[in-house]
């Protein structure tokens, strides 16, 4: 398959790459009579970050990373050997098998075996974090330095995996382990600055595996990872719409959060 068919990439000119891994809603034809019916409507999508952050990569000179398949064919935020991110948590695989509600994703005896997911893993999840290294690679030959913003949305409310209301924006260093510490710390601190949508840093989402991963502070490669309550700019129920209203409203702290971020230097 060319991998132009898996991810889109628009490379910039700063040292700053966009990932959005979860934005993905097509499920190949062929795959598409294994699902229940109401899976093929991809429920559990990053909705619109793509429109969302586009426009803010586009002034700033930022690469992005945008996938064409949806999560519920491959998880490209999920580690290759399938471990579980949050240990004692409901988690998702990297061929998920339910819904963020916990009903099955498949129907009867229709889900991906072994054989399918090693395939749907080198066919799917391996060129697109090909592609996600050899990005910051170039981005931190041509500037020393390399930053990785993550960038994730979710619905508010979902049992199954969380109890409660989700703080709006969830900043996810990996407790600190995955950026220099200073850029934890600026991010918190222009979060707590503002009182217009509630936050927390290193709360229920740390980071996942591309956070985990990608970020090594030690290589000068630093990464973040913002997942964003859906109430932000979007109708949390379907169909999903985007809302223009919201979305203006929170760009330009996503903006801030951007320049903070180039702003930064290492020592």
């Amino acid at each position: 398959m060319n991998n132009d068919h898996v991810y889109k990439l628009k490379q910039g000119r700063v040292p700053l790459l966009i990932s959005m891994p979860h934005v993905g809603t097509a499920i190949p034809e062929d795959q598409r009579a294994r699902y229940e019916p109401r899976a093929l409507q991809t429920e559990d999508t990053d909705w619109h970050l793509e429109r969302l952050y586009g426009g803010l990569a586009e002034q700033l000179g930022a690469s992005m990373l945008v996938p064409h398949w949806s999560r519920f064919l491959i998880d490209l935020n999920r580690p290759p050997e399938d471990t579980p991110m949050y240990p004692g948590a409901s988690n998702t695989e990297l061929c998920p098998t339910r819904f963020f509600t916990g009903e099955p994703l498949y129907l009867p005896g229709r889900e991906p075996d072994a054989a399918e997911k090693l395939r749907r893993r080198e066919t799917y999840w391996r060129p697109y974090h090909e592609a996600l290294q050899a990005e910051l690679d170039r981005l931190k030959r041509e500037h020393g330095y390399v930053l990785l913003f993550d960038a994730h949305s979710i619905k508010s409310e979902l049992p199954w995996l969380f109890e409660g209301r989700l703080p709006a924006l969830n900043l996810g260093t990996v407790d600190g382990r995955s950026c220099d510490p200073a850029i934890t710390a600026v991010l918190g601190a222009l979060l707590a600055a503002q009182d217009r949508y509630s936050h927390v840093v290193n709360g229920r989402f740390k980071g996942g595996y591309i956070t985990r991963h990608y970020g090594r502070p030690d290589l000068q490669q630093h990464a973040v990872q913002l997942e964003m309550c859906w109430r932000c700019y979007m109708g949390e129920a379907a169909p999903y719409d985007y809302d223009e209203a919201l979305a203006v409203g929170v760009q330009p702290l996503l903006a801030r959060m951007f320049e903070t971020l180039l702003a930064w230097r290492p020592a």
